[in-house]
């Protein structure tokens, strides 16, 4: 495989952060970065205080998101993110928080 067909191929992978990520713009902040990078996918608030995401996209794009969530917006007080790749043929259109 060269880097052109790494960089074409979609990669999901799942993300938990937490910390002090809810009531910050957390998930406003990650839509606009999301978009700014290209990535597709969600994100959203879970009952424990933490955000969960689904980030699609290529592995250079997926990369920088991951990197971006361990510090999230400036009121954000990230303590721990966790990820894993999903294997799915599901493709997001788009970023959005529910």
């Amino acid at each position: 495989m060269t880097g052109t067909d790494l960089d074409s191929r979609v990669e999901t992978y799942y993300a938990r952060v937490r910390g002090v990520v809810q009531g910050v713009g957390f998930r406003l902040a990650t839509v606009r970065e999301a978009h700014a990078l290209g990535i597709k996918g969600w994100v959203a608030n879970l009952d424990d205080g933490s955000v969960e995401a689904v980030l699609q996209g290529s592995a250079n794009q997926v990369d920088r998101m991951l990197t971006w969530l361990r510090h999230g917006p400036p009121a954000a007080r990230v303590t721990e993110v966790t990820s894993e790749e999903r294997v799915t043929d599901k493709r997001y259109e788009r970023f959005e928080q529910h």
